[in-house]
This record gives C-alpha cells, sequence and structure tokens, in this order.
C-alpha cells in the first residue's frame, strides 16, 4: 500500500506560517516600545520589492532571539514603522551551541556550506587556514565576512531562526586549537575515528571541525589530539568537504540538538 500525502490546502496554518510569513531583520536599537522602525535593505524590500501595505501584518526578528508580530504603520522612501502586536514565544533555536570550523573552500562550497549550516542551528561558522587546502590565506576577508553575513541573514529569515549566527575571521589551525572551549570537540577524519553513537556523554556545547578537499595533515591530526579533538568517522564512503561539514552539523543536532 502506498502512502497518501494530503493537498496543502487542507493545513491552512501551514500556509500561514510557511508561504505567507514575511519577516524582517531589525537590530534591538531600531525597536522602541511598541514600535519597530525598518531601514536601508530591509525598509527597501518591504516597500519596494513586496509592495506591501499599510496595515499588512509581517515579523521582525533582533538577532537577539527575539521576534514580533507587526502590523505595517507608515511607508516612505527611507524606511517603514511598524507596530508590535503580540511577541512569539515559541522555541525555534537548538539547545545546543554548535560551532562548525570549516576549512576554506574552492569557489562557492564555502558559501553553500554557510547557507545550509544556518538552517541546520550552528551558533558559530569558524573559517579555517589549513595545511592542505588551496586558500591559504585571507584574502578580502573583509569582503567575504560581509557576504557570510548577508547569506546567514537570508537563511534566518527562510528558516525561521532569531538568533543571528556569529561569523569570525579565518584562523589558522594552531590558532583555533588554543583558544577553542566548547565542551564536546570533534574532527572530521578519513582516518577512521568514533562514531557519533559512540559519544553518549550529554554537552550543551560541541564544536565539529572539517578540513578542506585535501584533508588533514599529519601534523593538525596530531595537534588536534593534544587539545582534546575527538577524530569522528561518518562512514565508509568518501564525502566531499561540503558534505562531510553538513552531514556533521546534522549529525550533531539530531544527537544533541533538536532534530
Amino acid at each position: 500500500m502506498g502512502f497518501v500525502c494530503a493537498p496543502l490546502t487542507e493545513n491552512p496554518a501551514y500556509l500561514t506560517s510557511a508561504m505567507q510569513r514575511h519577516r524582517f531583520y531589525a537590530p534591538p536599537n531600531q525597536i522602541s516600545g511598541t514600535h519597530i522602525t525598518l531601514a536601508g535593505d530591509e525598509s527597501h524590500h518591504l516597500t519596494r520589492v513586496l509592495r506591501l501595505p499599510v496595515g499588512a501584518r509581517v515579523y521582525a526578528f533582533d538577532g537577539c532571539g527575539n521576534e514580533y508580530a507587526c502590523d505595517i504603520n507608515t511607508v516612505s522612501k527611507q524606511n517603514a514603522e511598524l507596530s508590535i502586536v503580540e511577541q512569539l514565544v515559541d522555541a525555534v533555536e537548538s539547545p545546543l551551541r554548535l560551532t562548525l570550523a570549516l576549512a576554506l573552500l574552492k569557489g562557492d562550497k564555502f558559501d553553500w556550506v554557510v547557507q545550509k549550516a544556518t538552517e541546520l542551528g550552528v551558533t558559530r561558522i569558524v573559517p579555517l587556514l589549513t595545511d592542505h587546502s588551496e586558500i591559504r590565506h585571507a584574502e578580502r576577508a573583509e569582503h567575504k565576512l560581509q557576504r557570510w553575513h548577508r547569506i546567514t541573514l537570508e537563511a534566518l529569515k527562510q528558516c525561521g531562526r532569531r538568533r543571528l549566527v556569529e561569523l569570525v575571521e579565518p584562523v589558522s589551525w594552531p590558532k583555533f586549537c588554543a583558544v577553542e572551549t566548547s565542551e564536546l570537540k570533534l574532527i572530521l577524519s578519513e582516518r577512521g575515528g568514533q562514531r557519533l553513537n559512540e559519544l553518549t556523554q550529554p554537552v550543551t556545547s560541541a564544536c565539529v571541525a572539517v578540513a578542506s578537499e585535501g584533508g588533514w595533515s599529519e601534523a593538525e591530526l596530531q595537534l588536534a589530539a593534544q587539545h582534546g579533538f575527538t577524530p569522528l568517522h561518518l562512514g565508509a564512503r568518501i564525502l566531499r568537504a561540503e558534505t562531510a561539514a553538513v552531514t556533521g552539523v546534522a549529525l550533531l543536532q539530531a544527537r544533541l540538538g533538536d532534530l
């Protein structure tokens, strides 16, 4: 017997939440009492792209975990004024503080991982400079950070999260090892290691480190061991770096987070 899927029109609540909710980012300094002011790109998107009318229901989140249902009060060329109707209290963030430390990848692969990792609930993304990466120095770091911030912001709007993802400047592997303080520190290794189901300790913070297309050097693996990183093995198949990163995040959220 096959499965029968109900048409989407039979679930109006889903339609409202997933298809009709327009979400905007408003940092705390744009929220005052029961009013929110959207400016810059957010105001432009509301007024010029979506062309939402006065009175329309929209949603604004502050990047610190708060989100508000709002009605549009006024719109102008410079900004849009919103009136707060209610604060949302449902849980959308993972209880696991998860850091993804990923070696810089060629092309737009790193951008893709940033987007997907944000959707999966990572707290922090750290670009790594590693021995076998073809990108060994941080070129135009400020420009790249701005682009990654835009990617995470759009992903937050799409997936319903309310906290900004922390993005840091590219850092060398030795420096990252020296300062990382997560309770559980994992390094994905193609040379073997533990399976995730063998790690049983309950933690509230975790880090997963992923190499570039060239893998880890022997010196990097030795340094990881010295700093308390546990090698994690994802099975017999060889995964691309971007696939391994997203898989590692998803597995940790399934075991320790809210997936």
